[in-house]
């Protein structure tokens, strides 16, 4: 496995991230970090290992510059946010190591109502969407058009939090899976709970990063009709 800095550049304007690279890649996931947060997220680095020890790619990207960072109207700018996760996924379609890998997004916070947004926006190549404690909800007018399956985990503890996705889950038409990890707060700190997060996530990304089996189709049709069920 290896990790690489790389460098997104676009006019005056350049991303830095961070580019995990297994061998026999699945897949590729682009973490959207929310409020503030950026590659070196602790967090989501986590999360990110754990991903490429199941034959997943990561790209953790600052979607802000240091100067952007600083300007709290941009950390909540989820349409500024999207863009950026947008021009990742572009330039992850064009670079010849991760050219033709199928992709994911993995968001955090705020940074999931980004990663959603994107996904509507841009479908082309999404093969699946992971929700950390995130907030849905910021996506709203843009959730009933994501047609990746998604993926919500919301820790037991982080009531107001746990509403935002349940709300945001039933607005959602596309194959879905809300999961609440008991004992975790909003950070997932508690012993045990981020690496459920992280077994979570994997799953998730590996079976609709593979070639459709049997066993896939039967769990997407399961999905749909979770979703009915919740609907009546």
């Amino acid at each position: 496995m290896s990790e690489t800095t790389v460098k997104l550049t676009r006019g005056s304007l350049s991303l830095e991230g961070t580019l995990g690279l297994p061998a026999q890649a699945l897949g590729i996931v682009v973490f959207a970090h929310g409020s503030g947060s950026g590659r070196f997220s602790p967090r989501n680095n986590f999360v990110a290992r754990k991903l490429q020890q199941g034959r997943v790619a990561t790209l953790l990207i600052d979607l802000l510059t240091p100067d952007e960072a600083e300007d709290r109207s941009k950390v909540f700018d989820i349409d500024l946010l999207a863009d950026r996760v947008l021009w990742s996924k572009d330039w992850l379609e064009q670079d010849g190591r991760t050219k033709g890998l199928d992709l994911g997004y993995f968001g955090a916070s705020t940074g999931a109502g980004a990663a959603l947004q994107a996904a509507a926006r841009d479908p082309s190549s999404i093969r699946a969407v992971v929700s950390r404690g995130g907030r849905p909800d910021l996506a709203e007018p843009y959730l009933s058009s994501v047609t990746a399956p998604t993926m919500l985990i919301v820790g037991g503890n982080d009531e107001p939090v746990i509403e935002m996705n349940r709300a945001a889950y039933r607005l959602l038409t596309c194959p879905k899976r809300m999961v609440i990890v008991p004992g975790a707060s909003h950070l997932f700190e508690e012993p045990g709970t981020l690496e459920e997060v992280a077994e979570h996530a994997l799953i998730w990304f590996q079976q609709y990063f593979r070639p459709a089996s049997p066993r896939a189709q039967a769990h997407e049709q399961r999905s749909v009709l979770d979703e009915n069920h919740t609907r009546g």
